[in-house]
């Protein structure tokens, strides 16, 4: 017969989940996902295409309907879960009813934060986190011409950037002194202000916001030094707290996240957290990757092996307000590395890369992103580059070349 597994949350950490256990032990547990989101689980990465009007949400869905049904999946969506009993394994839906469970996953995602300055409750000031979000905004967008979005980093410029495509005047407030700090260094950031720039986006850094201002609703947002940016539409993304709520009335240990082991158990025997909502050794991960590979090591503990997850090489590999970025491991480059930099501002190209002791550690790409993954390989293996760090720059199929052919092996 099989087990009893509930998956707490629709998103794309459990779909991952879901995918890796139908290929590894079909059958094996009833899995049964529960989420609130009255829709099925979707690419949140391309929530600012959707807004762009670039895809279509049918476009973002990860799986159909008949996916879930033909793997043996019963699914819950728009439905919220209230409780966790641990003691009783059982979860409590916000309709009354129960679902017992033997092993339980909370992929709980994380929400937006919400600043504490007067007039965050104005009408017009949205947040920007998932197709709801872009639901509200589209809406707001009909009636409204100035948008201001509070925040630089990934999310952040992601509205703008979809915002501006509909045809609003978007200006973006951000409190740091460069745009998407946690993943670009200075020069990589300053090209990506003037990119964003280039598209009618006004940036304002080192900039924090005192308060949002209107009568009836959202009419400008004033900034600590006395400057005030008009805009009638305003969208918080000013960063994310992960989704733990539910763990804590049940209570699992919560730092920053809900506390996870090696194998992504919690404190709790036979519960277990992955995705934004999992702190592991200190770490809350706010990207996609980090989730997946946290649920194939999941997976494989629910088969039975002793996979263990060592926490991840953080990347970034995306297009961000239309060009293309990557960054991986110790990008900024610490005491004692070196640095190689190729620069064509004319071209809109730049490549940073960090080596410490003959090994890649870091990288930056901006404009061309082309080699990332396969810069993102050798600082995960740790390999020698001894042989090839005259061509490193230039990409790998010029790097590779240039090997002599036991090694190219």
């Amino acid at each position: 017969m099989s087990e009893p597994l509930v998956i707490i949350g629709n998103g794309m950490a459990t779909m991952r989940l879901v995918e890796e256990l139908s290929q590894r032990a079909l059958g094996r547990y009833a899995i049964a996902v529960i989420g609130e989101e009255p829709r099925l689980a979707y690419n949140r990465v391309l929530l600012s295409s959707v807004l762009a009007k670039e895809v279509s949400r049918g476009d973002v869905e990860l799986r159909s309907q008949a996916w879930y049904r033909a793997h043996g999946v019963s699914l819950i969506y728009g439905q919220r879960v209230t409780a966790i009993d641990a003691d009783t394994r059982r979860v409590k839906l916000a309709n009354g009813g129960t679902l017992p469970f033997n092993k339980l996953v909370l992929a709980t995602g994380s929400k937006p934060i919400r600043l504490n300055v007067p007039g965050m409750d104005l009408p017009g000031v949205l947040t920007f986190r998932d197709l709801g979000d872009v639901d509200s905004i589209e809406k707001a967008a009909l009636r409204n011409r100035k948008a201001v979005v509070i925040g630089g980093g990934l999310l952040g410029l992601e509205a703008a950037y979809g915002l501006a495509k509909v045809g609003l005047q978007v200006s973006v407030i951000h409190l740091m002194d460069r745009l998407m700090e946690r993943q670009l260094d200075a020069r990589g950031s300053a090209m990506l202000k003037a990119a964003v720039e280039a598209k009618g986006i006004a940036v304002y850094l080192n900039a924090e916001t005192a308060a949002i201002k209107g009568a009836q609703r959202a009419q400008s947002v004033v900034l600590k030094d006395g400057r005030e940016i008009g805009g009638d539409l305003v969208v918080v993304a000013a960063g994310i707290r992960a989704n733990a709520d539910l763990a804590q009335g049940a209570g699992l240990d919560v730092g920053r996240g809900i506390v996870v082991d090696d194998h992504m158990q919690t404190g709790k025997a036979n519960i277990y957290s992955i995705g934004e909502c999992a702190e592991h050794r200190g770490l809350c991960y706010g990207l996609v990757e980090p989730a997946y590979e946290q649920a194939r090591v999941l997976a494989l503990h629910l088969c039975g092996s002793d996979a263990r997850y060592d926490g991840s090489v953080l990347a970034t590999n995306l297009k961000v307000s239309g060009v293309s970025v990557f960054s991986a491991g110790d990008f900024i480059g610490a005491a004692g590395t070196e640095q190689i930099v190729l620069s064509d501002p004319g071209l809109g190209s730049y490549k940073k890369l960090v080596i410490a002791q003959g090994r890649l550690v870091g990288a930056v790409l901006f404009g061309d992103t082309a080699d990332g993954l396969w810069y993102l390989e050798l600082i995960r293996s740790g390999a020698s580059i001894d042989a090839i760090r005259g061509d490193l720059m230039f990409g790998r199929a010029l790097a590779e070349r240039a090997l002599p052919k036991d090694l190219a092996a």
